[in-house]
This record gives structure tokens, sequence and C-alpha cells, in this order.
């Protein structure tokens, strides 16, 4: 799956958004304040800990969106590592424009990052299967197509994007439908014929009734080693296999030794912590005593 990351159209709001959160109602007064319309700075971007780098598009749409003049020099672009303490970038332009923006850019960049980082650790763990890592709909509501470019920057693929792009029939629905067999029967008589069928199973007896239904892929959820072993057995040659429920890093490389195709994992894109990235900042040239404007 490529790492393209989205269109800024995309993004953009999201970005504005919080621009206009941080800004509030009178703008960056200590900034304002502080340093002189005039005066130009430059800063670097560097990694505290060694992590995968994702998210300079949505960091560069900040800068350029405060003011068009600041202008962004990338040292290491997205999907590759910095080693903790390495120059990621340098930022030149209006120096309150650039402080302005600072929190912002890196609380973007930092969150993607960090995403990317532990997409990043799990891919590692499990090379050598043919398991891929898969991230889920349990995204920070609007971010999702964001975050869901970062884990692609590490290394891992995309579930679907929404509740519109596919079909994945979970416990709740096989309750109101009845069965496997009545709720495939439903989709099938509603949905187009592109349009790919997944069900959630946590039984070998709900497996089997999902392959005589002929589903495109089937999810293992929450299930013991053991079982998961005969239900991947049941289902080789008939459905994607994809396995769900408390995977951790350490975990990881057991569960992808099963022959699972996909391990979808929800934390990381709800709890993968932020990688430490800081902004220092260093005018061009001695303006302390520049006029103020």
């Amino acid at each position: 799956m490529t790492n393209t990351p989205p269109h800024r159209l995309i993004y953009e709001e999201s970005v504005r958004r919080a621009l206009l959160e941080d800004l509030g109602r009178a703008g960056d007064l200590t900034s304002d304040s502080i340093i002189p319309a005039s005066a130009s700075a430059r800063a670097e971007i560097v990694a505290r800990k060694a992590g995968r780098i994702a998210g300079f598009p949505v960091a560069s749409a900040v800068f350029d969106l405060i003011d068009p003049r600041l202008k962004t020099s990338i040292l290491i672009p997205d999907g590759q590592d910095a080693a903790a303490g390495a120059s990621v970038a340098f930022i030149e332009g209006p120096a309150r424009a650039l402080l302005s923006a600072e929190r912002t850019a890196l609380n973007f960049l930092g969150h993607l990052s960090g995403i990317a980082t532990a997409t990043r650790d799990i891919c590692r763990a499990i090379e050598g299967t043919k398991a891929k890592v898969v991230c889920t709909r349990k995204t920070t509501p609007g971010l999702r197509a964001l975050e869901k470019y970062a884990v692609r920057a590490g290394g891992g693929s995309n579930h679907r994007f929404g509740l519109d792009d596919a079909v994945l029939i979970k416990d709740n629905h096989l309750i109101m439908a009845g069965g496997v067999h009545e709720a495939v029967r439903r989709v099938r008589r509603t949905v187009g014929h592109m349009v790919k069928i997944e069900v959630e199973v946590d039984r070998l007896d709900q497996l089997e009734e999902a392959l005589q239904a002929k589903v495109d892929a089937v999810l293992l959820d929450n299930m013991d080693l053991e079982t998961l072993r005969t239900a991947i057995r049941m289902a080789f040659g008939k459905a994607i296999t994809e396995v769900s429920g408390g995977i951790t890093l350490e975990s990881a490389p057991e569960i992808a030794s099963t022959g699972a195709d996909l391990l979808s994992i929800g934390w990381l894109t709800h709890s993968a912590p932020a990688l430490d990235l800081s902004l220092d900042f260093k005018p061009l040239a001695d303006q302390s005593s520049a006029a103020f404007v």
C-alpha cells in the first residue's frame, strides 16, 4: 500500500481548526509583544528520541497557513527513521509566525510520528511471517486520514477508512440479524458487486457459517492461540484471515506465526505515544535591539 500523504484539501480544515484553537480571539500575545514584526529567525526541529517520522506535509501546512513566507527544509522525510538528537528539518522566516506555529506543527508531527514509530516496531517484530499490520477505525475524530497515513509511513496497511467502503459484520449485527447466513444474505441483497464482505467471529461454528457463506474475509476476534491455529487452517484458501483483540508488540510474533494474513491493532492510532520532537529557535542575526514595530 502506498504511503503517499493525503491531499492537502483533506486535512487543511483540521490544521485551520487547530490553529484557530491556539490563536483564540487575540492571537499570540507573547510573541507579538516581544518580537519585532521585522525580525526573522531560523529554527531546527530535533528528535529527542529515536523514531519513524510522519506528518511533514501537515506541519508544513501549519507554517504555510500562519505565514507563507515560512520555508521548511526537510532533512529526514516521512517514512524514514531519525536517531535520537538528529536534526529533522529547518524552518526559516518571520520570527513571530514561526513561534506562533511551533506548538501546532509539533503536535501534529509528534502525534503522527508516534503512530508511525509504533507501527514500524510491530512490523519489525513480525518480519519473516506473511502477516501485515493493519489499523482500525479507532482514530481521533477528524484525524483519521492522517493517522492512517502515519500507519502506512510506519510500514503498515489500512483497514477500511469508514463505514461506506467495505462491509464488516460484527457481533451486534449478527445478534440483530439472527446469525451469519442471514446477515450475509441481507448484505448481498443491498450492496454492489465491488464491495468486500468481512464477518467477525469468535467461535469456530461461526467461522464455519461464514466460510459456507463465501465471505471475502473473516475477523478472528479474541481467540486463544490453539483456536486461532484451527481457525486459520479452516479458512485457508477460502477467505482472508484477520486477527484482532489485544495484540501487543510482545504477542504479535506468535500470533503472526499462526499463518494469519492480517493483524488488526487499534492502539496504533488511539494510544501510541507521541514521538518527542523539539523546535530549537535561533535568530538569523542579533536582532535583540531591533526597533520594535
